[in-house]
Formats: C-alpha cells, sequence, structure tokens
C-alpha cells in the first residue's frame, strides 16, 4: 500500500505590526515629482531666484526645464540671434516692459548694458547673471537724470550700474533693495552733481503725473524705503541724498583691501 506524500509548506514569517505601518505609512506618502509641472513651477516661484530657484536646476532635467523656464524668468542677452524664443529680449527696457508684476529678470553677463531713464512702475527683480556684480555692468551715460527710475517696489542684485553724470538710482515710491551690487558715479569736475543713490519719496507728488501718482497710491499705502546690502558705492558728492520724507538710518561699512562695503537703510524717522 502506497503512503500519502506529504507537501512540505515553508513557514510564513507574520511580519511586525511595527514594519506594516511603516511601509503603509511610505506608501501613503506623495512625492514631490508626483505633481503636475504647473503646481511645481508655482512652487519654485517662491523661491529666492539666486541662489535657491537657480540651484534646483540642478537636481534633475525636469527641474532644470522648469526653473529655467520664461515664466519664471526673463533674461536679457544682446548677442542673442532668435528673438523668437520667449522670454529673451535684447534690451532692459523691452524686457521690464514685457515684464509681468513678481517677474524675474536676468540680466546676461559680459559687456555694457547701456540704460537711461527707465521707468520701473512694477513689483520685479532685477538679477546679473554674472558671478560678481562686476561682470554685469549697467551704463547710463551723460544727459539722462538717472539709470533706473523706480516708482514701485523693486530688488536690484549682483548688478554694476554706473552714471556719468547724476545718479545711479532714482527711488521714487516704494520699497527698494539693493543687494550685492556696485553703484559708481564717475569722477569729474561736475562730481558734485552726482549721487548714486536719490530718493524723492514721501516728497514729490506735485511733481509727479496723474497717472504716476495713481500708480503709486498703493505703494505710499504699504510705505517707501531703501535697504542697502553688502553694496560697493563709489563717487559722487555723497552715497545718498533725499528730497523727501525718508532719512539716513542705521548705517554700518566694512572695509576691505581696496573696496568699502555699506549696510543702511533710507526710511521714516
Amino acid at each position: 500500500m502506497e503512503n500519502p506524500k506529504i507537501t512540505k509548506h515553508p513557514h510564513r514569517i507574520a511580519e511586525p505590526r511595527m514594519m506594516k505601518k511603516k511601509r503603509m505609512k511610505v506608501e501613503s506618502l506623495t512625492s514631490l515629482n508626483n505633481l503636475d509641472d504647473g503646481c511645481l513651477m508655482h512652487i519654485l516661484s517662491f523661491l529666492s531666484p539666486i541662489p535657491d530657484r537657480y540651484n534646483t536646476a540642478l537636481v534633475c532635467h525636469r527641474w532644470r526645464y522648469l526653473a529655467c523656464h520664461p515664466r519664471l524668468w526673463l533674461r536679457v542677452d544682446p548677442l542673442v540671434k532668435d528673438l523668437s524664443l520667449p522670454g529673451v529680449f535684447h534690451s532692459i527696457e523691452s524686457a521690464v516692459s514685457a515684464a509681468r508684476p513678481g517677474d524675474t529678470i536676468l540680466i546676461g553677463p559680459g559687456g555694457n548694458h547701456h540704460v537711461s531713464n527707465i521707468q520701473i512702475n512694477k513689483p520685479i527683480c532685477l538679477i546679473g547673471g554674472g558671478e560678481i556684480p562686476d561682470e554685469t555692468t549697467l551704463v547710463c551715460s551723460r544727459g539722462s537724470d538717472s539709470a533706473l527710475e523706480l516708482l514701485s517696489t523693486c530688488k536690484l542684485a549682483n548688478l554694476t550700474v554706473k552714471a556719468e553724470l547724476g545718479c545711479c538710482l532714482l527711488h521714487r515710491s516704494g520699497r527698494l533693495t539693493i543687494d550685492g551690487c556696485v553703484l559708481q558715479c564717475e569722477t569729474n569736475p561736475l562730481d558734485h552733481l552726482s549721487c548714486p543713490i536719490v530718493s524723492t519719496a514721501g516728497g514729490d507728488e506735485d511733481n509727479l503725473s496723474p497717472v504716476e501718482v495713481k500708480e503709486t497710491v498703493v505703494e505710499k499705502v504699504k510705505g517707501n524705503s531703501v535697504t542697502v546690502l553688502q553694496t560697493r558705492i563709489e563717487g559722487g558728492a555723497k552715497a545718498v541724498a533725499t528730497s523727501g520724507d525718508l532719512v539716513l538710518q542705521r548705517v554700518r561699512v566694512m572695509y576691505s583691501k581696496a573696496y568699502l562695503y555699506f549696510w543702511f537703510d533710507v526710511d521714516h524717522e
């Protein structure tokens, strides 16, 4: 009589309860890469353009595409030939004109960008694309009142602004932040007429046109100020000239071998 065969089943090891809960928790998490492009791009827009948003381009090909998307950056490059590329402009003036509130304009390094009385009446950020401010230079020729005239909250970073006569930056209203820049007024016999920063905020309403006054109503409610961070200021009669309600405050200066770096605020008393 043939004995029945007994099939041996391997013993199943029960999964520990803690490990099971941990595995379920990991599976329930949503990766950042599961978000669609529009949502991820919106998150990246909250990052500081340089260095945070710039560094996210190193994560992967997808993040590089999103971090460098024209929706987040506008580029100024006089050497580019194909102007059909989205978000690329030959001049700073055309980029500022096309920018929307909150946009960041990356100005290409190398050579000089000629600017003259460019009015900025929307909140934007202008950043030099070089490793140091001296690689991205904005030049304001003689005969212009200023290189940039600012009527809204703006930020300038990693830029060199040169003025032959007049001022580098004319602050009308809004909160202006100057971070890691170089402001230079050319040395000449009329040096006493030059000033790197001129602020007329709070005292020039009568000199503005009705359109400019209307555009600055919101900024006046929020307040006007100028904040300078780690910036070289060279030439001119003095670093800041004010003719409105703002005064120079909280000045700090750092001496290096070749330059002076300034930190200060121009704000209400």
